[in-house]
């Protein structure tokens, strides 16, 4: 973003907002109404299983619970079978009904409820994520006005417009095409492309992007890149790429899930037949094979490493923090590299008055008075700065008169008989411009002689530097500084958080192709935004967080989590609860480890009674679960 900055003077004309992206319903989804019926079932079942009611009363809601919910992965299994794969999904089925088939209903029942809530979570995230992508196609407007050689106006569909072709964008109105302005000045709020909070002013020669915002000043723009090619579309793009590459991650465990269920059916099938090729009796053959098949399941497996997860995922979901599966909590502890946006991520994402530079003989309250007065009732982002800057000195604010607006220059008024105007100094003041800023600069002239510069910035967050610091202690590397504003002011930034790399004047795909750049150097890069142009990085990223309180729909649904509560620190506390629960996860895979190994070679060698092994069974995963309970405590955030 250029330090000089076009000031608005009156509200533009409202543009139509761009639809909400539709979203999806939860109970549209096939596999949540299956996981919902299997969870209602299963608790309506429980209790008269537990207090020991008659089998006919929970019998029959076991076996729906049974039906509900593992019916869909049974079919995607048994699909997987044809193409010679045995998936996991098949193998926690035919556990289950291997439970159920020596009585053990509630074993059964459980394992096919989590599995199918599991199954339904993944299919909701892949639709949310659907949904941001079309929504965010709304941005761009759906027609434009196309200037005809003769100079007459048609009103056509935006997708229809061609190289070469001008258009003229009236105050208020949505650019309907990437292009370079022809005639006309003003401000264009572009926030959605580079993330910078401040309008950016255009003048003959200015690049334009679609679906940006035309503020105060028609806009005659020649298109210079097919609709179908636009910032927009490309960032739409982007988005639906990175998140198809993302959607394949699984949990640790169910990167071993082939050859262990691999092992499993074939011992569970050499225990059965081949005893009975050599004359053993069918009952206790059978009792050995299904014993072998409920000591050997991976459901101690699949608890050792879901409480752990499960766990943080809820703690940090107390302290502000959506973390959206159990993957991405496990993915978050893998990082090391970050990569943060600057606007609305390391600092507020709104402008703030940071210093008034009196010229002349007025005070720096006398400036401040002067330039709230003529922005009064502005709802350009400058001038509502100016006012609140000048409320929060306690100063009084004279009405003004005989307002008028030059746009891309500045605004105009009579305060106190006085003739003041407040603009770009590179056009009302060009001797008061310096070649290099680091904030916005706005001039005040009265009775046209400058009297003050008022200087303009967005405010880093209180706890930035603290948590740079704290993501490269995590990472053993500072943090990269992603940004869409001008090289200076980026600097500038980087400098008083103890950012030493600052990539400056990004396009989204430019952030794109950073994140890339690190992951093909061996990184798992985490990224933190907030904006639609953050998006596609966000989905790109290993991991990616977006700030919750301004953040955009998409990249909300891009991100992997949330930060609800907009604080910036709770980032590397949710770095570090994440690799807490990943070492509690090796501790759990451990004890499981043992417990099975344990039983199936007392199994395997003697003759482990089928309540011994049930309970061995259950003593593992009571064990690995509460041992994940832990991360539940106050403590494992605050230690974090």
């Amino acid at each position: 973003m250029s330090a000089q900055a076009t000031l608005l003077q009156t509200p533009a004309p409202p543009a139509a907002p761009p639809a909400a992206p539709r979203r999806t319903r939860v109970l549209a989804l096939p596999e949540a109404r299956w996981a919902a019926a299997a969870l209602v079932l299963f608790l309506v079942a429980l209790p008269f299983h537990l207090l020991g009611a008659p089998a006919w009363t929970w019998g029959p809601l076991y076996a729906l619970v049974y039906a509900a919910g593992g019916w869909e992965p049974g079919w995607a299994g048994l699909r997987a079978l044809r193409e010679r794969t045995l998936d996991v999904d098949l193998l926690m089925v035919v556990a289950a009904l291997g439970a159920a088939a020596i009585g053990q209903f509630l074993d059964g029942a459980l394992l096919i409820v989590i599995f199918a809530t599991s199954g339904a979570l993944e299919a909701l995230a892949t639709a949310r994520t659907a949904d941001s992508v079309r929504g965010l196609l709304d941005l761009a407007p759906a027609t434009a006005t196309l200037l005809r050689p003769d100079g007459s106006e048609e009103t056509v569909p935006a997708e229809r417009l061609r190289v070469d072709d001008t258009i003229l964008v009236r105050p208020g109105e949505r650019i309907g095409a990437d292009g370079i302005v022809l005639d006309g000045a003003g401000d264009v709020d572009q926030a959605g492309i580079t993330g910078e909070p401040m309008p950016a002013p255009k003048e003959p020669g200015s690049d334009v992007f679609a679906g940006t915002l035309n503020g105060a000043g028609a806009l005659t723009v020649r298109v210079t890149r097919d609709p179908a090619d636009s910032v927009i579309a490309r960032i739409v793009a982007l988005v639906e790429e990175a998140s198809e590459t993302k959607a394949h991650t699984q949990l640790f465990i169910e990167k071993v899930e082939q050859r262990y269920s691999l092992g499993m059916v074939a011992a569970t099938l050499l225990l059965f037949p081949l005893p009975l090729a050599f004359g053993a009796a069918l009952a206790p053959t059978l009792l050995r094979a299904m014993t072998f098949m409920i000591v050997a399941s991976p459901c101690a497996v699949v608890l050792a490493t879901m409480p752990p997860l499960l766990s943080a995922i809820a703690n940090a979901g107390r302290h502000g923090v959506l973390v959206k599966s159990a993957v991405v909590m496990e993915r978050l502890g893998q990082i090391d590299a970050v990569a943060l946006d600057k606007t609305g991520t390391l600092t507020e994402g709104t402008p703030h008055v940071v210093s008034v530079r009196p010229l002349g003989h007025l005070t720096a309250d006398q400036v401040l008075t002067l330039a709230a007065s003529v922005e009064h009732g502005s709802e350009h982002p400058l001038g509502r700065a100016i006012l609140s800057a000048a409320r929060d000195r306690g100063l009084a604010v004279p009405p003004a008169h005989d307002f008028t607006a030059e746009p891309g220059i500045g605004v105009t008024a009579r305060v106190n008989g006085a003739h003041v105007t407040v603009g770009r100094p590179d056009r009302l003041a060009p001797e008061l411009t310096t070649a290099q800023q680091t904030n916005t600069q706005v001039v005040v002239l009265h009775d046209d002689r400058p009297v003050g510069l008022l200087h303009l910035s967005d405010r880093l967050r209180p706890d930035a530097a603290a948590t740079v610091t704290a993501l490269a202690a995590a990472t053993a590397r500072p943090p990269l500084l992603l940004t869409g504003d001008s090289p200076e002011a980026a600097a500038h930034l980087a400098a008083g958080v103890g950012i030493t790399e600052v990539r400056a004047g990004l396009l989204p795909q430019d952030k794109v192709a950073a994140v890339r750049e690190l992951g093909a150097a061996g990184h798992r890069v985490l990224v933190v935004g907030d904006g639609v142009n953050d998006a596609p990085a966000l989905a790109a990223a290993h991991s990616g967080i977006a700030m919750g309180q301004a953040g955009s729909d998409l990249a909300l649904e891009s991100a992997d989590a949330v930060v609800v509560r907009d604080e910036l620190a709770a980032v590397p506390r949710v770095v570090a609860l994440s690799r807490r629960a990943r070492r509690l996860v090796v501790q759990n895979l451990w004890i499981a480890g043992l417990f099975i190994t344990g039983l199936v070679v007392w199994d395997l060698v003697g003759t482990l009674p089928l309540p011994l092994g049930v309970a061995g069974h259950e003593g593992s995963t009571v064990v690995v679960g509460l041992n994940g309970l832990r991360l539940l405590r106050e403590s494992a955030w605050r230690n974090a």
